[in-house]
């Protein structure tokens, strides 16, 4: 890495502190539990102190918890993972383990989007994880990457549209034209992702929810 490199790096580590700080403060107001950390290793770490050993913890579409490598580690808690991205696992059994997962002890996430404000913004196809975020009994732990960080919620509804949506169906190699285009064509088509849209302005009453917000480029 050459000197200019390494000046980057170190502003960058900067600017997302600050913006990172600032979104919790925001988060915080808005009734969440909510702090920062610079580093993938020490978001692990943070989601360790809020999962009981020996807990069931409910997975759903979460590319960012996959990347963290959060699995195999509560598993050597005696954490049960539920998940509906078991391979092993038959179409016809997805409904019934997408509701095993809203109803795990702790329910593991990410989120697709967060505003400047501390408003979390969502959207699902088959609606099972905004489901799970917006009413429940449980603990739910949001893992967010700096880079889902947008103004508002127009504009983070338009990111995930423009930015998340094609990557995830390039992950997934799911045929969608936004895939193909780069952005988001409002298409028509059967497989299309984007049906239900949850945008949480305050943590929902009667729910232990905490957001972790990490200086890190995480999911998409």
């Amino acid at each position: 890495m050459n000197p200019m490199q390494e000046k980057n790096l170190e502003v960058r580590r900067a600017y997302n502190a600050n913006l990172g700080n600032s979104v919790v403060k925001a988060l915080e107001t808005n009734g969440f539990k909510a702090r920062y950390v610079p580093t993938a290793e020490e978001a692990v770490k943070a989601v360790l102190e809020l999962v009981p050993e020996g807990s069931s913890v409910g997975v759903p579409g979460a590319s960012t918890i996959r990347e963290l490598g959060l699995f195999e580690i509560l598993g050597s808690r005696g954490c049960r993972i539920v998940q509906h991205w078991d391979p092993s696992l038959a179409p016809e059994d997805r409904p019934g383990r997408w509701e095993e997962e809203n109803m795990s002890d702790v329910f593991l996430t990410s989120s697709n989007g967060l505003t400047l404000d501390g408003m979390l913004v969502n959207i699902d196809g088959t609606g099972n994880r905004v489901a799970a975020m917006a009413w429940n009994r449980n603990r739910i732990i949001f893992v967010v990457g700096i880079n889902k960080v947008s103004r508002d919620v127009e504009a983070s509804l338009q990111r995930i549209r423009d930015v998340a949506t094609p990557l995830n169906a390039i992950s997934k190699d799911i045929d969608l034209p936004c895939a193909k285009t780069g952005y988001c064509v409002n298409c028509k088509v059967p497989q299309r992702f984007c049906r239900a849209t949850l945008v949480l302005e305050r943590a929902p009453f009667g729910r232990d929810v905490h957001v972790i917000v990490v200086g890190e480029n995480l999911g998409y």
